[in-house]
């Protein structure tokens, strides 16, 4: 529900007090834009996928396994990483909007001959909450 001018210039007057009163409070209050982190933390693991090839050509030039072994672990943990940051900045919202809820699960008359239904039913709840926990 929308508030109403007088409303909102109550709250707008409040906020200007509080920021006057305590700018530290309110600038820890604001925090960083979560976009912002998972862009950042992708791009750091972007670069630490560059850095793993650049370890795993040196542990093949050296004939040394190790070192290859160690630079292709960097590639495949900078990848996981960058995987789950792209992941959250598809997911995360701005903060103004709230995720839809889940649309509510639909009753079904079972019969006799149909004993799936109910099974189907609770993995596909089981999945949306999982997914909705991930968010």
């Amino acid at each position: 529900m929308p508030l109403s001018e007088e409303e909102q210039r109550q709250f707008e007057q409040l906020e200007r007090a509080l920021a006057a009163e305590d700018p530290k409070f309110v600038s820890a209050m604001r925090g960083t834009n979560v976009r912002l982190y998972y862009k950042r933390r992708a791009v750091l693991a972007g670069v630490g996928f560059v850095l793993g090839i650049g370890i795993l050509m040196a542990g093949a030039i050296i004939p040394n396994t190790i070192i290859g072994v160690i630079g292709f672990v960097v590639m495949v943990a900078c990848l996981y990483i960058a995987a789950l940051s792209m992941k959250r900045i598809s997911h995360a919202g701005d903060g103004d909007d709230a995720p839809a809820p889940p649309p509510p699960p639909t009753k079904r008359h079972r019969t006799k001959h149909d004993s799936s239904g109910s099974f189907m039913e609770r993995m596909e709840d089981r999945w949306r909450r999982r997914r909705d926990e991930d968010l």
